[in-house]
């Protein structure tokens, strides 16, 4: 599955926009990633497996709600960090 990386997490990546990552669900591939990128799951997901308020995750054009939710190999995982300001 290829997962586009937003830029405020991209230092966890060495620059890169997009990686690959394999699991049958968000939270599989999250980890994965966490395996060859240290610490970038925690910057999405909280201590109680939610997904961050200021994170916003997609399959597709789907919106992920739940990190539960099933992925297939084909599908694209779509990483943004939510803009707030005042």
């Amino acid at each position: 599955m290829r997962v586009f990386v937003p830029s405020q997490l991209q230092s966890y990546t060495a620059g890169a926009t997009q990686v690959d990552a394999v699991g049958r669900t968000v939270d599989e591939v999250l980890r994965h990633l966490d395996k060859h990128y240290p610490g970038i799951r925690f910057r999405i997901i909280d201590e109680q497996g939610r997904i961050r308020r200021h994170m916003r995750l997609f399959v597709g054009a789907d919106t992920v709600k739940t990190v539960a939710q099933i992925v297939r190999t084909t599908d694209e995982l779509l990483i943004f960090g939510a803009l707030s300001g005042g």
